[in-house]
Order: structure tokens, then sequence, then C-alpha cells
């Protein structure tokens, strides 16, 4: 059984702890390897590794930062269908998918070829007579990256290019159901020119968190995954005196007006409830009708589509959706949508039942379309992560933005309608870091930057665009006055400009 290990200080290396746990192919359920669990001991040797690096890196000029990271954006570029295959195998999603995936983070690693121009700081002479003031930003040396098993490329590509870019070494725990496209793209930063101990991968559980966290030489955390874990790796960077940016659950919901198109309404809520099967921090999980005309349109024409989405494994080109990533992670899919019959709300259509000839042992759920859901349900209240839509009626605009403003998750939202001006209103009311309009998963550009509200974030920094590159600089204003501008004699009252 392959093993699969480390990347430190430039090369794979295999791991010392005697710990491992297998990792899957969900389209089976077949084991195609196994991955090595760090112990404290192997963390505390990468950070080293990677603390040892940075002087050297932090001194590199930003321009030849950015052309490494261009040499790596051509390397994705080119194997793309490589590292799709790797995600593919690992995490169940179609390959069409997988590629869209890395097609985003490839987004954040051509922002960050932008080093030269984000890391530019500010002047201003003459701030009193003859004494001039300005600002840069520098790096804070080792960080750290904790990443989920549904975007195993994306989201480490969301942190580390503009760690990079930015002049710190960055260390990064992949999860350990799909951690071999992190492999990869270590691989990949050093053949574009990346010195060794600059781009770390220690494969781990909970015990490698926690060493990455009380790591004294670990400056930042950035985690993405559930609400609980977040809040948990937050508070204890927090109290080891690290910065952190934790995004967790979600519970996204998408308001359906009566004026919107509704075929163009239902295809979207098909994508971004069913894509990657649902395993998306940014899938819509709750669509909002306004209007019992509405609801009764909606879903008349949602059954028919989520009866004949395409189920296969995630190498059959026709496949629209494939397999959840764990078997654990299927039964607690289904276990949710027997709560949701159990608590009243009306299966649809249930996804339950479904097996694929040879592939009988795979991970697969069905498309499962729930109506008349409420507040009180938990399966409107909990983040499901599967291919389960809840169709949650409203009687009005009003009442649908009051059950979106009172959830305890503010991470994406969306809203379908042609009225502009309720769609202005909707933007700058709902308590919601990231939102749609006519767009069903609004996921902000590289240039911008993501994260969301309420139990969605903790934290004050979001991911990539300018608030990653704040998060991964700290700030120094520098006042120079030269010898011919001082004043005679010592002053033993505050400093005032003159």
């Amino acid at each position: 059984m392959h093993t699969i290990g480390h990347f430190v200080g430039g090369s794979q290396v295999a791991g010392r702890s005697g710990r491992t746990t297998p990792v899957f192919n969900p389209a089976t359920g077949e084991q195609s390897a196994e991955v090595a669990l760090a112990s404290a001991e192997e963390v505390g040797a990468a950070v080293a590794a990677a603390r040892a690096a940075f002087p050297a890196w932090a001194a590199t000029p930003p321009l030849r930062r950015a052309r490494i990271l261009n040499k790596f954006l051509r390397l994705l570029e080119e194997r793309i269908d490589e590292l799709a295959a790797v995600i593919t195998a690992e995490h169940g999603k179609v390959l069409s998918d997988a590629k869209g995936e890395i097609q985003r983070g490839m987004e954040v690693v051509e922002f960050a070829t932008g080093a030269p121009q984000l890391l530019k700081g500010e002047i201003t002479e003459n701030v009193g007579t003859r004494v001039d003031s300005h600002s840069l930003r520098q790096p804070l040396g080792v960080v750290a990256g904790i990443t989920p098993f549904n975007f195993p490329a994306m989201v480490p590509m969301w942190m580390f290019p503009v760690a990079l870019a930015c002049g710190n070494c960055f260390v990064l725990k992949p999860s350990e159901r799909d951690p071999s496209a992190a492999l990869v793209m270590a691989e990949w930063l050093k053949e574009a020119g990346l010195p060794d101990g600059v781009f770390t991968v220690v494969q781990g559980d909970k015990e490698a968190v926690d060493a990455l966290l009380h790591h004294p030489d670990i400056s930042a955390v950035s985690f993405v995954g559930s609400t609980p874990i977040a809040k948990y790796i937050y508070e204890t960077a927090a109290r080891t005196g690290k910065r952190a940016q934790c995004l967790g659950g979600a519970k996204n919901h998408m308001v359906v007006m009566p004026d919107a198109d509704m075929d163009q309404a239902v295809d979207a809520l098909m994508g971004a409830a069913y894509g990657s099967a649902g395993e998306r921090c940014m899938a819509i999980s709750v669509a909002v009708p306004i209007g019992e005309e509405t609801a009764d349109r909606l879903i008349e024409k949602l059954v028919p589509k989520v009866r004949a989405l395409k189920v296969g494994p995630g190498t059959d080109p026709e496949a629209e959706m494939g397999p959840l990533v764990t078997a654990q992670h299927r039964d607690k899919v289904k276990g949710y949508i027997d709560r949701g019959v159990a608590e009243g709300a009306e299966l649809v259509v249930d996804g339950r039942g479904l097996t694929l000839q040879g592939y009988e042992n795979g991970y697969f759920v069905g498309g499962t379309l729930f109506d008349r859901v409420t507040p009180e349900m938990t399966i409107y209240k909990e983040e499901i992560f599967g291919p389960v839509l809840a169709v949650a009626r409203a009687a009005d605009y009003e009442t649908a933005a009051r059950m979106i403003n009172e959830h305890e998750f503010g991470n994406g939202t969306a809203i379908f309608t042609r009225d502009g001006d309720a769609a202005r209103e909707f933007a700058h009311q709902i308590q919601v870091g990231m939102v749609g309009i006519n767009v069903p998963i609004p996921v902000p550009m590289a240039f911008h930057s993501f994260g969301g509200w309420k139990a969605s974030l903790f934290g004050d920094h979001h991911m990539h665009g300018p608030e990653g590159v704040r998060f991964y600089t700290r700030l120094k204003t520098i006042t120079t006055r030269w010898p011919t501008g001082i004043r005679a004699g010592a002053e033993f009252v505050m400093p005032t400009m003159r």
C-alpha cells in the first residue's frame, strides 16, 4: 500500500510517527493509499526548515518572487488535467469541476504575481518642516494554512500564493482525506524555482493542527472548514499570539422573486445546489421563493431536473455530480434526510436509494429535494454539505430577508429578480458577507476578497485580494529627518510637527 508523506526542505519525506490513515477512492469505496500523520516533533522539524529559509526569501525582491509564481502559473496551465485527475481520484468530484476548482485557484496565483504593485507603500513629504514619513508592508515570517477536503487545490491557492508573494514561508496542512494535490503543487513550486523550505506540506490530523497552533515560530494561521473547528483554531491562535483568519460553515439562501426568470433561476439552483455533490461552502442549500404561486412554479420546474441529474464517477465525462468524499459523510447526509422527513418536511425527490452498476460500494447519494421546510427544522438550521436542496417558502420579501438575517451563518446569499430596486435593497440590507444579484454562487474574483459574516468567519480579514495582502504583512511607518533639519537642544514635551 502506497504511503503518502510530507514535503519538507524541498523534497518529499516519509512520515516517522508510525501513524497513518487510509485514503479512499470515493467512486469505488476502495482504499487507494494511506497517508502519514505527523507528530508534533515532525511538525517542529518542518517549521524549523521553513524558519531557516525565511530570511533569504524575505530579502528576495518582490519582482523575483512574482516571476517564480508566474512560472508556477504556467505549470498549472500546462498540467491542469494531471492535477484534476489527482483531485477526482481522492475527492470524487467530476473532472470538469476539478478543473474549474484549479482555474479559480490560478486566478489567485495570477493576482499574487502583482507583488511589486501590491506591496508598494505610501510616502508623504514634509509632514513637518524637513520631515518625511513613509510606510511599507513587511512579511510576518512562517505562516500556516489548514485546508478542507472539498477544495484540495483551490483553497490552498487562496492562501499560499499571496503569503509567498508577500515574502513569508508557508506551511500547508491539507485534509488527510485527499492529501495528494498538495504534494503535486509543492513539486511544481520547486520546479518553478521556489527555494527549498519556503513551501512545506505537513500531512496530519488534530495533533499536527495543534502543533502548528502552539508553535512559537508560526506567526499566522489561515483556516477553512466547519464553524466549531474555525472557532477553536481562532481562539487557540489568539491565546498563542497569532493572527488568524478562519472561515467556518454556511447555509446559503437564494431568494426567488415573483418577477424572476424562472428557467434561469432553476438552472442556477441546479448548479449551485448539486454541483460537487453540494460539498461547497458557497453551495445554495435553501431556496426561498416569494409567494405560493412562485413556489409552486419553482417546484414544478425543479423536480424533473433533480430526478434527471446524471450521477456517476468523476471520470465519467457525462456525469454532472460525483460521490461524497467518505462513507461516513455519505451516512451523515442520509441521516439529515431522515431527520427532515421525521420533522415534517415534504420530501419531493429522495436520493438515498441511489446505486450505480459497477460502483455499488461508492459513496453516492442522489439529488434530494425538500419542500415546505421551516426555520425550526434541523435541515434548515445546519449545514448538510451534501446534494440536498430545501425549499423554504416565504409570504413576502420582508419575511425572506428576516429569515436570512436571523440565521446563524452569513457566508453567501443570492436574489433572482428583474427589479433593480429590490436587488439594491437586498444587497444593502442583508447581513451576509457575499451577495449575488442573479448570480447563484457569488464567489469574488481573486482581486477582491472572500469571506462571510456572523458564524461564517472568525477574524478580521477575509481571504485573498487586498485583505489577503494585509493579513500576510505587517505595517511599518518610518518618519525621517536628516541632521541639517534637527534643531539644537533637547526637548522634553510630546513631539509635534512644526
